[in-house]
C-alpha cells in the first residue's frame, strides 16, 4: 500500500510539474515548407505568425518557444518532422501545414498523439469533414468555403453560362467543385470544363481555345503559384478578356505574386477570405505593421499566420495547462481580425469567416491592387461527414 501511495504521489508530482512547465512555456512546432516550390508561402506564414506573437503575447506571462521544421511539401517528410517535433522536441502544439497532402499524411499521428494542430493553410475539405479531429483546428480556409459564395454571387450578377478550368489535383477539383455546385444551385449552367495536368502545363492555349469555343459567357478557374502567373499572362495574350471575362478563386491573383502578372491581371474578378484592401481597423493596423516589418503588403498567407498566432495566444489566455486543454480552447476562439469577425465552428473545427469578392486593378506606381466589390457574409461549412464531440466549456 505504501508503494502504491508513493507511486501515485510520484505520478501526481510529474503531472503537476508538466502542467506548471506548460503554464510557463509553450513549445510551438512550426511545420512549414522552407525549401522547394512553396518556400515563399512558408516564409510568408512564418512572418505573419511571428508578427502576431509580437502583437498579442506581450503581457501573456508565458514564453512561446518556436521550433522550425521543413516539410519540403513532402508528405513522408512532413510526417517524420511532425513526429520529431512532438516526440523528440516536446512540442505542445503544431502550427502550419501548407500542403493538403502533408496534412493528410500527419492527420492520424496528430489525432493519435492528441497534440493540437493549428492549420495555417492546407484547405482539403476532408480535414474538417470526414477526417476531422478535435485536435485539428483550421484558421485558414476550406477549399469549398472560398468558392461556393462566388458561385452564388456570379449568378446574382446575371452570369448564366460558365466554362471552368482548373489544375487536376485534389485542391483544384474541390475548389472548382465548390463553385460549380453553388453556381448550378443558383440557376447557372456549366457549359464545359477542362482539367490541366498539375505543375506540368506550360501552354494553356489549347484549353483557352476550348473555353472560347464553348459559347460560355465567362470563365471560372482555379490556379495558384507559378501556374496562376502563367495562366493569367496567357489568358491576356490570347485576347480572351475581349470575349470572355475571367473569374476565379482568389489564389489566382494572390498579393504574393500579382505584380508578376502585372496588367494581365487587370479586370480579373476573384473571391477569397482576405485582401489587403479590406476596410476595417484591424486590417489597417496589420497591413501597416506587416509593411514596416517585411517591406511589402501582406497576402492571405501572411494573415493566416498572423491569425493563427492570435488564436494560440487566446487559447493560452484561457489558462490551458496541457495539450488537451489547449486543443479544447482553440475550438472556442473568436475575435475581430484583419479578415473581419472570425470564429471556429465547433461542429467541424473549421474557421467561419467572411468572403471578399474583388477586382484586380492598376494602383499607384503601376502596382496592382484590389477593388472590393462585395463582402459576403460568413457561413459555416457543411459537416461533410464530420462527427465531432462538443468542446468542453468553462
Amino acid at each position: 500500500m505504501r508503494k502504491t501511495l508513493t507511486a501515485a504521489l510520484t505520478g501526481l508530482a510529474t503531472i503537476l510539474a508538466a502542467q506548471s512547465a506548460l503554464a510557463e512555456r509553450v513549445n510551438v512546432g512550426l511545420l512549414l515548407p522552407f525549401s522547394g516550390v512553396y518556400a515563399s508561402l512558408g516564409n510568408e506564414i512564418e512572418a505573419g505568425f511571428r508578427l502576431g506573437l509580437e502583437h498579442f503575447s506581450d503581457d501573456l506571462g508565458v514564453e512561446i518557444n518556436i521550433i522550425r521544421e521543413d516539410t519540403e511539401v513532402n508528405p513522408a517528410n512532413g510526417l517524420a518532422r511532425a513526429r520529431k517535433l512532438v516526440m523528440q522536441d516536446g512540442a505542445d502544439v503544431l502550427v502550419g501545414i501548407v500542403s493538403s497532402g502533408v496534412l493528410g499524411a500527419i492527420r492520424d499521428f496528430v489525432h493519435g498523439a492528441q497534440v493540437p494542430l493549428i492549420v495555417a493553410n492546407a484547405g482539403n475539405d476532408e480535414a474538417t469533414g470526414e477526417r476531422c479531429s478535435p485536435y485539428i483546428t483550421r484558421l485558414s480556409f476550406s477549399n469549398g468555403q472560398v468558392n461556393r459564395p462566388m458561385g452564388r454571387w456570379m449568378a446574382e450578377q446575371g452570369v448564366r453560362r460558365v466554362y471552368t478550368l482548373g489544375a487536376d489535383y485534389a485542391a483544384g477539383r474541390q475548389m472548382v467543385g465548390g463553385f460549380t455546385e453553388a453556381f448550378v444551385e443558383a440557376g447557372g449552367e456549366i457549359v464545359g470544363q477542362g482539367w490541366t495536368p498539375f505543375q506540368q502545363t506550360q501552354d494553356f492555349g489549347p484549353y483557352l481555345a476550348q473555353a472560347r469555343a464553348s459559347g460560355a459567357e465567362a470563365l471560372f478557374v482555379f490556379y495558384a503559384g507559378g501556374e496562376a502567373i502563367s495562366f493569367v499572362n496567357q489568358y491576356d495574350s490570347f485576347g480572351m478578356a475581349e470575349v470572355m471575362p475571367l473569374y476565379g478563386s482568389g489564389f489566382l491573383t494572390s498579393q504574393l505574386y500579382v505584380n508578376a502578372q502585372g496588367e494581365s491581371a487587370n479586370g480579373v474578378i476573384t473571391s477569397l477570405h482576405y485582401v489587403p484592401t479590406a476596410d476595417n481597423p484591424e486590417n489597417t493596423a496589420f497591413v501597416e505593421a506587416f509593411q514596416a516589418s517585411i517591406g511589402r503588403l501582406p497576402s492571405e498567407y501572411g494573415v493566416q499566420g498572423y491569425d493563427s498566432a492570435r488564436a494560440l495566444v487566446e487559447a493560452i489566455r484561457t489558462g490551458a495547462t496541457d495539450r488537451e486543454s489547449l486543443a479544447n480552447a482553440l475550438r472556442q476562439v473568436s475575435f475581430e481580425g484583419p479578415r473581419g469577425a472570425l470564429s471556429i465552428d465547433p461542429a467541424t473545427n473549421n474557421v467561419i469567416q467572411p468572403i471578399f469578392v474583388y477586382e484586380t486593378v492598376s494602383g499607384e506606381n503601376g502596382a496592382m491592387t484590389q477593388k472590393v466589390l462585395a463582402t459576403l457574409p460568413a457561413e459555416a461549412d457543411p459537416a461533410n461527414g464530420c462527427v465531432m464531440p462538443a468542446p468542453v466549456t468553462n
